[in-house]
């Protein structure tokens, strides 16, 4: 199914695709910004796997019948809730790995409809010709932007959207459906809208500055254009990842600190990988800051009564690759934020698929070609580019470890047969399973 619904799929769309990703996305939004200023779409789909016509569907999947006539089965047989049984008269499985590909494939197609209503080239009111007329649309699974100079070619985009969403048996979300601009606030249905949108846990924006920040237009007759685009993690984002160290914290409030390390260590990682590729180094070093205060809150819950606060803390924070205040035992370090080097994302070509041959390219994205350790190129091909412990696909951007399947202080062997490769925070998480498990059962 996978290998049936990737190949004829061209349009700017990366979610649940194999070899692409957010990044590719947000990577594509900025090149369509940064050079000039837009109005933005931001667009979501009510109930989009709830909602999909199976007829709809099914005429739009290309595959031999007796695979269609399973699809089929999946989307009617129904769902268990809680020991209720419902019907699905439409709508794809909620949580089944082939839902994801299904709404992928009953999507296809929209862009393009939508970008074919508008020409590519118009004369402008100067005389100036526009090349770029088209409206860019970018689409990760259910989420998508359409970006665009002309409002009212935005608002004839939502019209067109909207329309092509019924036949579909779907339609937007209207308290999650907005238009914003990228540079200037702006009025829409009476209200008072800031620049910048937020997409895929990014806050995306351009900001006006002076001519020595500024970006160019590029090419022989380059111009000042009097802003900058930066991308960095959304207020939102920020906010679910204090939480989630907070209760990881909440949750090792009595167990030893070599624990809580390795509770805090995937957590933080997997955030700064996700954010590495854009501007986030200010973050980062903000990030450290609220980290330190919450293991201070957990110093002080644990000491006696009459311990001195800084013999407390001398007693959990030593000196250390971080400075005096670092976070460690002698076996284990707190991963800091800072740590983590920002990094730009590799865009994958428009029309390049996993399924086309061309595994040059493709090598190359996930981090096998010439520059790759011989042991992780071995286990990587051995994997087919999967890690075994999230399932996810690597990325070039992904920091790669080797793990012995079995410990090595458990008797295991340094042979590829007892080696994985692991993303850095899924053998993180699986050495925390390895060694802690007796102290959270």
């Amino acid at each position: 199914m996978s290998h049936t619904g990737k190949p004829n799929s061209r349009e700017h769309r990366d979610g649940f695709r194999p070899g692409r990703s957010v990044h590719d996305a947000i990577g594509m939004i900025y090149t369509a910004i940064n050079k000039k200023a837009k109005y933005v779409l931001d667009a979501d789909i009510a109930k989009c796997f709830d909602k999909i016509n199976h007829d709809y569907l099914l005429s739009k999947v290309d595959c031999p019948y007796n695979i269609k006539r399973i699809i089929k089965q999946w989307l009617e047989c129904g769902v268990m809730d809680n020991g209720i049984f419902e019907e699905t008269d439409a709508g794809t499985p909620q949580g089944g790995v082939i839902s994801p590909l299904l709404a992928n494939i009953a999507l296809h197609g929209m862009i393009n409809d939508i970008e074919n209503h508008f020409p590519r080239k118009k004369r402008r009111e100067d005389g100036s010709l526009n090349e770029g007329y088209k409206p860019r649309i970018i689409r990760y699974a259910d989420d998508f932007v359409v970006l665009h100079e002309d409002y009212d070619i935005i608002l004839q985009c939502k019209k067109l959207i909207a329309q092509w969403l019924e036949q579909v048996g779907l339609e937007l979300k209207p308290e999650k459906t907005s238009i914003r601009h990228t540079l200037k606030s702006i009025k829409h249905d009476g209200k008072t809208i800031n620049p910048g949108f937020d997409f895929l846990g990014f806050n995306i924006r351009s900001y006006p500055v002076g001519k020595h920040h500024s970006g160019k237009t590029g090419g022989r007759n380059s111009t000042i254009i009097g802003f900058k685009t930066i991308i960095k993690p959304s207020k939102k984002k920020i906010l679910a990842h204090h939480e989630a160290i907070k209760e990881a914290i909440k949750a090792n409030k009595k167990a030893p600190q070599a624990a809580l390390i390795v509770r805090l260590n995937p957590i933080i990682r997997g955030w700064c990988n996700y954010y590495r590729t854009v501007a986030s180094k200010e973050r980062f070093s903000s990030e450290d800051a609220v980290v330190w205060n919450m293991l201070r809150a957990w110093t002080v819950s644990r000491k006696k009564r009459k311990t001195p606060l800084i013999d407390a803390l001398r007693k959990y924070f030593s000196h250390g690759k971080h400075g005096i205040w670092t976070f460690q035992t002698k076996g284990a370090v707190l991963y800091y934020h800072a740590e983590t080097e920002i990094k730009r994302h590799q865009l994958v070509k428009s029309e390049s698929s996993p399924y086309d041959g061309n595994w040059t390219y493709g090598r190359k994205r996930r981090g096998t070609h010439t520059g790759t350790p011989t042991r992780v190129a071995k286990l990587l091909k051995k994997q087919k580019g999967i890690c075994p412990q999230c399932k996810q696909h690597f990325t070039p951007e992904d920091l790669i470890e080797v793990d012995h399947i079995i410990p090595k202080s458990k008797g295991g062997l340094d042979t590829y047969n007892n080696l994985q490769a692991l993303h850095r925070h899924c053998h993180d998480a699986k050495s925390r399973n390895d060694y802690l498990y007796d102290w959270h059962l």
